[in-house]
């Protein structure tokens, strides 16, 4: 079939082709039929009209018939000793086959601009509706196994556990070292004018106390084990192993997400906890070789001036931030359509999401603890 309208062509290209057809002796014709006489027709008439004078002319020309909106209705007169039914029936198929989709033409300038932000501003609209759902759809499996309805993967939880957190502390604690000491070395410059190097000290504790601790730890995270989360079940998409566990009578959400969310609410904190320790220690090495801040001088004036509880506000968004990442995470990963492109799409989304809304969490407490006093 794919071969047919170039084979039409060729014979509408020969010098005995006909130019009108008598279908006398024509029983029966179907649609099928229909449509191949019609488009013989055709191809004749608009052969004979072109009259190209040169190769190259009958090249284009060729293209051009090929490409052209067809109309098949002028080849109706064409046909004799047509039966009233296969007459109605070259009309109906004249009329429809001749009716095609009119192409949009592109969009252009500030229209152009205007509908890109529209689509955007759709899709974000999408997508924050799909995650309030699926945050509905967690918290009811989750009261489902506090009234004892579903069971906890203890043994999945444990497993995602070692994964997201002991595998995750050597690159956060680096990370948040060299952090710590580049944070002491700004500082320290900017306060070395006014003669208030100590107060580097002061910087360092604070600043990862509140905020770059708990911060980098979820962004981190977000790039590790979200997209993890995102690639894993996104592959048992594609293997078709999430339609293998709907097959099962089990649910996805408490087979896959709930784990996950699980141990990652568990380890976000620990891991903070390390990264304000790691930061804190990077600071005071910087301290203690460039700034002539000894480390008991450091731990003296840390103790004195940086109040405990910076600690706790620190780490009471871990919770939350460790919700939302395996919460997009899992989302995009049982979005996945059944594809390896669909796989990195979704990774690479489940990524952006998290961090763009780790940030704009971690700005709305900011927020709600200037207006605390906090």
């Amino acid at each position: 079939m794919a071969l047919l309208p170039s084979l039409l062509d060729e014979i509408a290209g020969l010098r005995k082709a006909p130019s009108a057809l008598d279908l006398a002796d024509v029983e029966t014709l179907d649609s099928a039929g229909a449509l191949v006489l019609l488009r013989l027709l055709a191809s004749k008439l608009a052969k004979h009209s072109l009259k190209p004078s040169s190769e190259a002319s009958v090249i284009i020309a060729n293209v051009s018939t090929r490409n052209a909106t067809t109309n098949y209705k002028h080849t109706l007169d064409k046909f004799k000793n047509v039966k009233p039914e296969q007459q109605t029936l070259l009309a109906l198929i004249a009329e429809n086959a001749s009716t095609e989709p009119a192409a949009l033409r592109p969009l252009k300038g500030i229209r152009a601009w205007v509908t890109n932000i529209g689509t955007s501003v759709e899709a974000i609209w999408t997508q924050t509706l799909a995650l309030i759902a699926f945050f509905g759809v967690i918290f009811h499996c989750f009261w489902a196994i506090m009234l004892g309805k579903r069971k906890l993967r203890v043994t999945s939880v444990v497993h995602h556990i070692e994964r997201t957190g002991l595998d995750a502390v050597p690159i956060i604690c680096l990370l948040c070292f060299i952090f710590g000491s580049v944070v002491a070395y700004l500082s320290a410059t900017a306060m070395k004018d006014f003669g208030a190097g100590i107060l580097t000290v002061d910087i360092v504790s604070v600043s990862f106390l509140r905020e770059f601790g708990v911060l980098l730890t979820a962004i981190l995270v977000a790039g590790r084990s979200g997209s993890a989360f995102t690639a894993e079940i996104g592959s048992m998409c594609t293997r078709e192993e999430i339609d293998a566990i709907k097959a099962l009578s089990l649910d996805p959400v408490e087979l896959l997400v709930i784990p996950r969310i699980c141990a990652l609410v568990i380890t976000l904190p620990m891991l903070s906890f390390l990264a304000v320790l790691s930061g804190i220690l990077g600071g005071a090495v910087v301290g203690a070789t460039s700034l002539d801040i000894t480390v008991n001088m450091f731990l003296t004036r840390m103790q004195d001036n940086t109040e405990l509880y910076y600690l706790w506000l620190g780490l009471l968004k871990a919770p939350f931030f460790a919700f939302l990442i395996a919460s997009i995470g899992c989302l995009e990963g049982l979005k996945v359509s059944g594809s390896a492109e669909s796989v990195g799409l979704h990774t690479t989304s489940s990524v952006v999401q998290s961090i763009f809304l780790v940030i704009v969490v971690d700005a709305m407490f900011a927020v709600l603890f200037m207006q605390l006093d906090l």
